[in-house]
């Protein structure tokens, strides 16, 4: 007998803590991983990439990119199925895209929260771009609000960047903590950089997917600046008496905007808006809704150590 020879019935090693919370996270959500192929009006493949299906009744989040100008939509399933898709809405100024499939009973994800996620996590980005296996990769969040340019040109700001390698066709696919929850959808991979791929956060996307479910698109409001979510001085906090931590920085202010009428600059953080309290970009996305253009909103900001409110009155964005 060769010792060196297998046993048939020897029991499968344990898995060491991180292999085993990559498997899980993919048991969980791969089954809910779709390949998405985008159709001209001659039925040809225009573009193809990934998504995830996150009701039983099956919407699935993807990219706008993948389905933009597509004349018709086809996903199918890691286990096969191959199923029509229509096009609820879609959003470039976020890349992102909500779609309804046509069956009922699908496997679907758990969402997660983007809000929650720390730099250093461990974070899994599973794709389907063949339609009949998952590419599945692992990494860490290395970084959090993050910008990145849509492709129509806006800034989405809020984004996760991690190194979990996005594969050809991954775009749209979700991004998934250690306990199997979608914190994000896969957007893009800066090619000629090792290790830098990005991802809209969950939190972001949940908004986007709500206004193209009930509307079709996504209203919103804009005051004309660029921005991020950043710490603020704990000296700061402790001397002003600050219920938070964060806020928005005004990283840039465009001319003739809302937000230059008020007094904004580059430089003042966030507070609150709307009265609302802003700890985040996300926070201040969410609230930049399409009710408030046109209609006088207090907000809230520290410039340098001092505390101030202005009065802006956003526009509707285009």
């Amino acid at each position: 007998m060769n010792a060196l020879a297998p046993e048939s019935d020897a029991e499968p090693e344990p898995l060491d803590p991180y292999s085993a919370r990559v498997a899980e996270a993919f048991e969980r959500v791969g089954p809910s991983v779709i390949h998405v192929v985008a159709l001209d009006a001659r039925g040809r493949p225009r573009g193809q990439g990934s998504g995830v299906v996150y009701t039983p009744d099956g919407y699935a989040l993807t990219n706008s990119h993948v389905v933009n100008g597509a004349a018709n939509l086809r996903a199918s399933l890691i286990d096969g199925r191959e199923l029509g898709a229509e096009r609820v809405g879609d959003d470039p100024d976020t890349d992102l895209a909500v779609l309804r499939l046509s069956d009922n009973g699908l496997p679907h994800a758990a969402l997660g929260r983007s809000a929650n996620l720390r730099v250093g996590q461990l974070v899994v980005a599973i794709g389907n771009p063949l339609g009949f296996q998952c590419t599945v990769t692992a990494g860490i969040v290395s970084a959090l609000g993050r910008s990145l340019r849509s492709h129509s040109g806006r800034l989405i700001d809020s984004v996760i960047q991690t190194d979990a390698p996005l594969n050809p066709g991954n775009s749209g696919g979700p991004l998934v903590d250690g306990k199997g929850r979608v914190v994000g959808i896969n957007t893009a991979a800066i090619r000629m950089a090792q290790g830098i791929c990005f991802a809209i956060g969950i939190d972001t996307a949940i908004e986007a997917a709500t206004a193209l479910m009930r509307e079709g698109r996504v209203r919103r409001a804009r005051l004309g600046i660029s921005t991020q979510t950043a710490p603020i001085d704990r000296r700061l906090v402790r001397a002003l008496g600050l219920a938070q931590e964060t806020g928005v920085l005004v990283a840039s202010v465009q001319q003739a905007s809302p937000a230059e009428r008020a007094g904004l600059r580059s430089g003042d953080v966030i507070l609150a808006y709307a009265g609302a309290k802003v700890e985040g970009v996300d926070d201040l996305h969410r609230l930049l809704i399409g009710d408030h253009a046109g209609r006088t909103q207090p907000i809230e900001i520290l410039r340098r150590i001092k505390r101030l409110t202005l009065t802006v009155t956003p526009e509707e964005a285009g």
